[in-house]
């Protein structure tokens, strides 16, 4: 009998992470809802917070096809062009 064994070592890999702001005063956001129940609830009342507490203004909201896909390059392009911090709301 063959058995085969499906695990693997964990493969690591250096991550840029992107630099955090000194302030949140301001800042445009950015934000993509993944799609999952309570995802669009939860980004809107953590925008509404944002905005209160810091003067941050939405500039623009991605929707995921499904939870499981990225959003597509040219929502990446506008997120990046458009937003100065984005938030990925999850759901459930």
């Amino acid at each position: 009998m063959k058995l085969f064994d499906p695990t693997s070592k964990p493969v690591e890999r250096a991550v840029e992470l992107a630099p955090r702001p000194t302030s949140l005063q301001g800042l445009r956001l950015g934000l993509v809802d993944n799609t999952k129940f309570n995802s669009d609830t939860l980004l809107t009342r953590l925008a509404e917070r944002l905005a209160r507490r810091h003067g941050m203004t939405v500039m623009l909201t991605s929707r995921k096809r499904s939870p499981s896909h990225e959003i597509d390059e040219a929502a990446v392009r506008a997120l990046r062009k458009q937003a100065d911090f984005v938030v990925s709301g999850i759901g459930d």
